[in-house]
């Protein structure tokens, strides 16, 4: 095992007992006799949310659009990217997902592999041997170990209100 990996099976257990959240893949349909048909999001799976990351059983996923499922309604909306997000949480309940579950759509997956031999895979790296991530393309790269100590605090005891 490696550092890398010895840390992120660290963090699959300490989050054992803690809730994931749903992944999914968006499908837009073929159009059926010329009609085209709504776009859904399908399950994937589940993961554990640690801000850019999300660590399901077996594989580490970087983060993509995160959207709350919802009915289908007619609304009016100023902004395209409202319109944009309305239409995924549509979607989403399209998918089988119950009405208010958090879905990740979007995402994709990290490669631990390119990780170890060096090279960068989304927000993860290797610094003198250290893994790291980038929780933002501003942000310089700050250790594995204490970015997922944090986030898995905040897992567990969320601040009040959140």
């Amino acid at each position: 095992m490696t550092r890398l990996r010895d840390l992120l099976d660290d963090a699959r257990s300490r989050l054992a007992d803690v809730p994931r959240e749903a992944v999914g893949d968006l499908v837009r349909p073929r159009s059926l006799f010329g009609i085209a048909r709504a776009p859904r999001i399908v399950p994937h799976g589940e993961a554990w949310h640690l801000g850019v990351l999300l660590l399901t059983p077996d594989a580490v996923l970087a983060t993509g659009e995160v959207v709350r499922s919802r009915v289908p309604a007619r609304r009016g909306y100023t902004a395209e990217n409202q319109r944009r997000r309305a239409e995924l949480a549509e979607a989403a309940h399209r998918g089988g997902h119950a009405e208010g579950a958090t879905v990740h759509v979007g995402w994709s997956e990290l490669d631990l592999d390119a990780v170890e031999r060096g090279e960068a895979s989304g927000p993860l790296s290797l610094v003198d041997g250290e893994p790291m991530v980038r929780w933002s393309a501003a942000a310089a790269p700050q250790p594995l170990a204490a970015y997922l100590d944090e986030r898995i605090e905040l897992l567990r005891h969320p601040p009040e209100g959140a």
